[in-house]
């Protein structure tokens, strides 16, 4: 363990095991943490990785630092983020500080430029997330919010929205998610059993309907009707 505390010198197995539970205590960090931490970037978030990084970087780069205190202090860090996420879900006066109110920067198709001002964000910038949502016309949204975490939220007028079967009072069919029962040649007989597909039947199907071999196969799905979506290597 002597690879925990600052030395004169590593040898190349002592770096090898500072990299490993460097990496091992971050992805149990990060686990902790949950999927918050790293799916948005906002304040209190970003903070934290900031921290987090450069406390990290240093004993992996340079030998005479030891992993003892790095790691007491990104315990302490994390303790004190999800102190900060606890209390910012208790107190809305304190989230109000933490995370900045959402801002206007479209209101029925005009441009706020107060709005701009307050996000610090240039015309380009909206414009580029409009084109993003292929919206070409301005006058088309209804609403565009500048949220906490730097994404912008767009919504369209109703008289531009997608038509939908919901208009229409249209019956569709429910959600079916397709099961791979094939990758790369190989058959996934796990899948087969949940399906109650055998594996004779589904061998016979693509010989007789696709004219294939399983092992020609890249990728093979079977939707809840029991038909068969083939992808052959090309």
């Amino acid at each position: 363990m002597d690879f925990f505390h600052g030395q004169e010198a590593l040898s190349a197995v002592e770096w090898i095991l500072r990299s490993v539970v460097t990496f091992i205590f971050l992805l149990f960090a990060v686990k902790v943490m949950g999927s918050r931490a790293i799916s948005q970037l906002r304040l209190l978030d970003f903070i934290m990785a900031l921290m987090i990084g450069n406390i990290i970087a240093h004993p992996l780069s340079d030998h005479r630092i030891g992993l003892k205190g790095s790691v007491i202090s990104t315990i302490v860090i994390i303790i004190l983020y999800l102190i900060g996420i606890f209390l910012n879900l208790k107190w809305p006066q304190l989230r109000n500080i933490i995370e900045s109110s959402p801002i206007s920067l479209i209101k029925e198709g005009e441009i706020s430029y107060k709005g701009l001002k307050k996000a610090r964000i240039s015309i380009d910038t909206l414009l580029a997330e409009l084109r993003k949502e292929k919206i070409a016309d301005v006058k088309k949204v209804a609403l565009a919010m500048w949220e906490s975490d730097g994404k912008i939220s767009i919504f369209l007028d109703s008289q531009y929205e997608a038509v939908t079967p919901s208009i229409y009072n249209l019956k569709t069919e429910p959600f079916d998610l397709p099961q791979t029962i094939i990758k790369e040649g190989k058959i996934d007989y796990s899948a087969l059993q949940q399906l109650n597909v055998t594996e004779g039947l589904l061998v016979n199907t693509l010989k007789t309907i696709h004219q294939v071999e399983v092992g020609n196969v890249l990728l093979c799905t079977i939707d809840g009707k029991k038909n068969l979506n083939v992808f052959l290597y090309k």
